[in-house]
């Protein structure tokens, strides 16, 4: 079977594609949440890469879980409700934890249906573009199920928390101009268009340095649940940090210099 997530490089951005459209990539199977977590740590590991974008292959973006196991009540939904409980923790979850570690900035290119885990996968992203053939469904109790994913943090943060009941009470399914304007997605394109319009945002941010980059995102992050006080102590921390960067020194002197910056990562 091929890797459930293909990851090429083009320059410093990273193009994930989720691998598996016969199940329109179901979030489903150990195969799958360990590319997840292997994947983002060698992102992590490598200082070449500066952004990431995430995109289906196929029609689908994802579709969520796998309807067929949950009908067989097999894989992550076999056993009592203590088991399947561990089965989550020990499954899916470990791809929002995976999200929450990863350093560098992911937009999601939203294909097509992002429905139920899936509409919270593009959540756990960053940034989010939309093709006009994109939908997308908090759907999970339309199948009788809750957000087990942690969709229920997820999207009230993208969309806040009146837009976010709507979609998870009524499970009901939004259009990509719904989405739009919903703040799900900054922006709507073309099919065809999609990788281009995320490759030109994903340069947009690789243009600027590396480290920098992933403590931007690191203080994005946590600030979706610290205090103002966390919030200003990390930025401090962090911003000590940024100042003795080469990138730092290098950012001043094209200012001054009337000069195109070359960030590298290196340390001063």
């Amino acid at each position: 079977m091929s890797a459930p997530l293909l990851v090429v490089r083009r320059g410093h951005v990273a193009l994930l594609t989720l691998n598996r459209p016969d199940t329109r990539n179901a979030l489903s199977g150990e195969a799958m949440f360990a590319a997840f977590e292997q994947t983002f740590a060698e992102l992590n590991a490598d200082m070449g890469v500066r952004v990431a974008i995430l995109t289906g292959a196929g029609t689908a973006f994802c579709s969520g879980g796998n309807v067929a196991e949950m009908r067989e009540r097999t894989g992550m939904f076999a056993g009592s409700p203590a088991e399947i409980a561990e089965r989550y923790r020990d499954g899916i979850q470990r791809i929002p934890r995976a999200f929450e570690a990863l350093q560098v900035p992911i937009i999601a290119a939203v294909n097509g249906p992002a429905i139920g885990a899936g509409n919270d996968l593009a959540c756990m992203c960053d940034l989010r573009i939309a093709s006009s053939t994109a939908r997308f469904a908090e759907s999970f109790v339309k199948v009788g199920i809750v957000p087990g994913d942690g969709g229920c943090w997820l999207l009230p943060r993208v969309i806040g928390h009146a837009r976010a009941a709507e979609m998870a009470l009524t499970g009901d399914t939004i259009d990509a101009e719904e989405a739009l304007r919903f703040g799900l997605v900054s922006r709507v394109v073309a099919p065809e268009a999609l990788l281009d319009e995320a490759m030109r945002l994903a340069g947009r941010i690789a243009a600027n340095p590396p480290q920098v980059l992933r403590w931007t995102r690191q203080l994005l992050q946590q600030a979706r649940t610290g205090t103002l006080d966390e919030a200003l102590n990390a930025a401090g921390r962090l911003q000590g940090l940024a100042h003795h960067t080469a990138d730092h020194a290098e950012a001043v002197a094209a200012f001054f210099e009337r000069r195109t910056p070359t960030f590298t990562g290196g340390a001063a």
